[in-house]
Order: C-alpha cells, then sequence, then structure tokens
C-alpha cells in the first residue's frame, strides 16, 4: 500500500512541474509578432525576485532591434537601480513559428516558439554569483496585452529548483 502512496505522490508532484504549452496561447490576439514588435527602439522596465519572492533588482532596459529576413538582432542595454549597467545582444533566427536565440552569456542555442498572443524560449544563462559564474536554466515567456504592450515573465531555476523570477513590461 505504501508503495502505492509513494507512486501516487511522485506522479502529482511531477505534474506540478509540468508547464504551460504555449499552443495554449494559439487563437489569442492580437497576436505577438517578434519581428514586428522588437523592430526599432523598445523601451522596457523590470524587476528581478528572489526565490522568496522579494523584490532585490529593479531596472530598465533599452532594446535596439532590426530584422533582416528571418534574422534578428536584439542589442539590449540594461541599466540597474544601483548604477550597474549589462548588455546582452541576441541573435535570432524565425523559422515559422520556431525561433533559434543565442547570445554571448547563453550557453549554446535558446529555443522558442510563438503561437497566438505568446511567446515561449528556454535557455541557459551564465549569471555571476558571489563571485562565480553559474549556468542557470531559463523559462522566458513572453505576452502581447495590445498593441502597444508586451509583459515578460522568466522563471530561474538551477538543479530543477527555482532560483528567483524576472518580470518585465515593454
Amino acid at each position: 500500500m505504501l508503495k502505492y502512496v509513494l507512486i501516487g505522490a511522485a506522479a502529482l508532484s511531477l505534474a506540478g512541474c509540468a508547464t504551460v504549452d504555449v499552443a495554449n496561447y494559439a487563437s489569442e490576439r492580437p497576436a505577438l509578432d517578434l519581428a514586428e514588435y522588437f523592430n526599432g527602439t523598445v523601451d522596457g522596465w523590470g524587476m528581478f525576485q528572489d526565490r522568496s519572492g522579494k523584490v532585490v533588482r529593479r531596472f530598465t532596459v533599452r532594446i535596439d532591434a532590426k530584422w533582416e529576413g528571418n534574422r534578428g538582432t536584439l542589442d539590449e542595454q540594461f541599466e540597474f537601480a544601483d548604477g550597474e549597467k549589462q548588455k546582452r545582444v541576441w541573435t535570432l533566427v524565425k523559422d515559422g513559428d520556431r525561433y533559434s536565440g543565442t547570445a554571448g552569456d547563453v550557453v549554446g542555442t535558446g529555443h522558442g516558439i510563438q503561437q497566438g498572443n505568446a511567446f515561449n524560449m528556454r535557455y541557459v544563462l551564465q549569471v555571476p554569483w558571489s563571485g562565480w559564474v553559474i549556468d542557470v536554466d531559463m523559462d522566458d515567456w513572453m505576452w502581447r496585452i495590445d498593441d502597444k504592450t508586451v509583459l515578460n515573465r522568466t522563471v530561474m531555476s538551477k538543479f530543477g529548483f527555482r532560483a528567483g523570477e524576472v518580470t518585465l513590461s515593454f
């Protein structure tokens, strides 16, 4: 009997780890076309929350974006409330509703999919932490809210444990 209880608990635990399928948003409008929305200069405001939910960093970002055919470059300039500045340059390649993306602090290639008003990309980001650089799994979601607004939520994890969350408004 205990064996079945443990198997059931394990199944429920794994089901709780399941993520939302981007296909759930296929009919939502307005559609999020990355090449259309992230074209030119886009400003954003964001925060990082630790795993307890405490806001530990606030920032602004200016993205200078351009597309040539199915290849886009997003030059991101971050400025944190404490004055620190960071830069990340993404190269995105679109293939139908799928995207691949690389950046200097991304390990390998990120993979994303866009449907309806939503975009989800997963990648591994190198993050400075206590004098080290650690690889953190990023589950990055964007939703187009209206013609002007995109909301972005990224859950960061390490070894399967939630490390924090980034929230952005563009």
